[in-house]
């Protein structure tokens, strides 16, 4: 162990010194080698994690150099191609990827976290650091989303997939992690946020909002369609037909809510079946088929927008205004 301690500790100060990308990689490679080795030798967590720390801390030195690299030469920071022919120094494009993210967390964040992983005897790892950076990013997202106002107006009918917060209470399946929490592919927001929104002012005295959610969070859903003024009605059931793990049985299916503020009932007689079968598509996407239910039994106007979807993801039709940070993938 002392060994080892001793070698990352001539590795850290030639790390300060380096000033290629050959000699940063050089030494992030020793740098997985004596972590690696101390991992295998078994009981050595310090030695470790003081490796991986040197590793990462070069990683990160990389990805900054690497992103330079790119700039300088016109080339795509996801593949940094340099002179236009080939990734330098034998730098795959995972691995350039991977290295510019680590060196997108902030130094301090970057502290924090490891003093939390010592501190409670974890191990330190890149993958970690990813992780940070993917929350940081969504942390950022959602303060753009959350400051971003709704749309002038007032609408007949609204339509919501909230970004759920799940904690340790979700759905264990493809959209989830394996602590059951949702792995959702935008920003999440307490429930507190969702509530907090100014929808109550965007809905007409007559009219319908329809809320998306899932078995362990229909008790919050309840706290939100009462804060934007909404009684609750009936619901659809989204019969998924292929099952997501859950913490007490096969979950394949969500709940479509329906509330009403004032008189709003269906301008169709046409009965829906409350139960739709559609199989799931990727992430946390809902069907197309849903929206064009909502347009059967509420007629849209042949002029302007009375329909707003919030969190709305992709391309949406043209009689309907969209709020939302999503691109839909």
């Amino acid at each position: 162990m002392s060994t080892a301690l001793t070698q990352i500790g001539i590795a850290q100060k030639a790390l300060m010194e380096a000033k290629t990308l050959d000699d940063v990689k050089d030494i992030r490679d020793k740098a997985e080698a004596i972590r690696v080795y101390t991992k295998q030798q078994g009981g050595f967590l310090e030695a470790q994690n003081e490796a991986a720390e040197l590793k990462i801390r070069a990683e990160r030195k990389l990805g900054g150099m690497l992103r330079e690299t790119v700039r300088h030469e016109g080339g795509d920071p996801k593949t940094v191609y340099h002179d236009g022919t080939a990734i330098p120094n034998g730098i795959s494009r995972n691995q350039s990827h991977r290295w510019q993210k680590v060196a997108e967390v902030p130094e301090e964040k970057l502290e924090e976290h490891f003093a939390s992983m010592r501190e409670s005897r974890g191990e330190i790892t890149t993958n970690g650091v990813l992780r940070l950076a993917n929350s940081l990013r969504r942390d950022e997202k959602a303060r753009g989303l959350e400051s971003s106002p709704l749309p002038v107006g007032t609408f007949r009918v609204i339509y919501a997939d909230p970004p759920w917060s799940y904690g340790n209470s979700g759905v264990i399946g493809a959209d989830s992690d394996h602590y059951g929490r949702a792995k959702r592919h935008y920003p999440t927001m307490p429930t507190k946020e969702i509530c907090e929104m100014e929808v109550m002012e965007r809905a007409a005295d007559n009219s319908v909002l329809f809320l998306w959610t899932t078995s362990p969070l229909l008790e919050e859903s309840f706290s939100i369609i009462n804060a934007w003024g909404f009684k609750y009605k009936s619901s659809f059931v989204w019969h998924k037909l292929r099952h997501n793990f859950a913490h007490y049985n096969s979950m394949r299916h969500e709940f479509l809510l329906i509330s009403t503020r004032g008189s709003c009932v269906p301008d169709s007689k046409e009965l829906v079946p409350s139960v739709v079968e559609i199989d799931r598509g990727e992430h946390s996407g809902k069907p197309d088929q849903f929206r064009e239910m909502i347009d059967l039994l509420y007629v849209p106007p042949q002029k302007g927008s009375d329909r707003l979807e919030l969190f709305a993801r992709g391309d949406l039709p043209e009689h309907w205004t969209a709020w939302g940070n999503e691109d839909g993938k």
